[in-house]
């Protein structure tokens, strides 16, 4: 893996974490749980050599722990997402500063373009950019302008299964990525090494390359072996409130 990241921004859940948005029907997620998933997953990440600052709660904006979907950072620059859901949108300001800081350079997406930054899963220097529910195609167009990477998009609008591209699409290298069957198959995809996530694993796709490590949903073991295989070492985390609310181990955190 070429970039080595050495920061993270989170946001701990509220106590209204439940009104946030989600399409699963997985039962209303436990306050105090994911409070302590959350918390284990900020330790996971300073294991892994980042320096974690987290941004306080936001009561307005009951999704605003999923802190990824307000802004795409690549090397030098960070581009401010438009989110697709109207009761997001607030949430971008939110972040302005701290990206600002963390940063430096910060563009951002703006109308018609709408963009959430679950929905890009950068690979090398390529971008897939999903075309979903939440992110439109000027919102693809306007990010991959601002970035100037190459980049592909990808229509999930018709895989039900998930809410954002990297929710069954991610990098975890270079040469890898990792893929739920339903985009496995993906014309963008010719060429790269993919690695199909089991039957019954759908929801472990969404993994996190974090310098030597790899998070991984705690509970899906097929996946953490492949893994395995490919010389990679898995760190399992507990993600089951998040997963009520259509959240994923990358949907937690900005890393640069």
């Amino acid at each position: 893996m070429s970039h080595v990241f050495t920061r993270a921004l989170v946001r701990p859940p509220t106590a209204n974490f439940a009104d946030g948005l989600t399409t699963v029907t997985l039962g209303a997620p436990d306050f105090s749980r994911a409070s302590a998933q959350h918390a284990a997953y900020c330790t996971a990440l300073r294991a892994c050599g980042l320096t974690v600052e987290s941004l306080p709660p936001q009561p307005a904006y009951p999704d605003a722990t999923f802190i990824e979907d307000t802004a795409v950072i690549v090397p030098g620059l960070a581009v401010l997402a438009r989110p697709g859901a109207s009761s997001r949108l607030g949430e971008v300001a939110t972040v302005r500063d701290a990206v600002t800081r963390a940063v430096g350079t910060v563009r951002e997406i703006v109308g018609p373009g709408t963009l959430d930054g679950g929905d890009v899963c950068e690979h090398g220097t390529h971008l897939f950019v999903g075309i979903s529910h939440r992110t439109n195609e000027e919102g693809a167009r306007q990010l991959a302008a601002e970035v100037g990477h190459t980049a592909s998009t990808i229509d999930i609008r018709g895989v039900t299964s998930i809410l954002h591209l990297k929710s069954g699409l991610v990098s975890v290298d270079d040469r890898l990525l990792v893929a739920i069957d339903a985009l496995a198959k993906h014309p963008a995809l010719a060429g790269h090494d993919v690695l199909r996530v089991a039957p019954g694993e759908s929801y472990a796709a969404n993994c996190v390359r974090v310098n030597t490590r790899v998070l991984v949903a705690d509970g899906f073991p097929r996946l953490a072996a492949a893994l395995k295989s490919r010389g990679f070492d898995p760190l399992p985390l507990g993600m089951s409130e998040f997963q009520k609310m259509d959240g994923g181990l990358s949907c937690l955190s900005l890393r640069f």
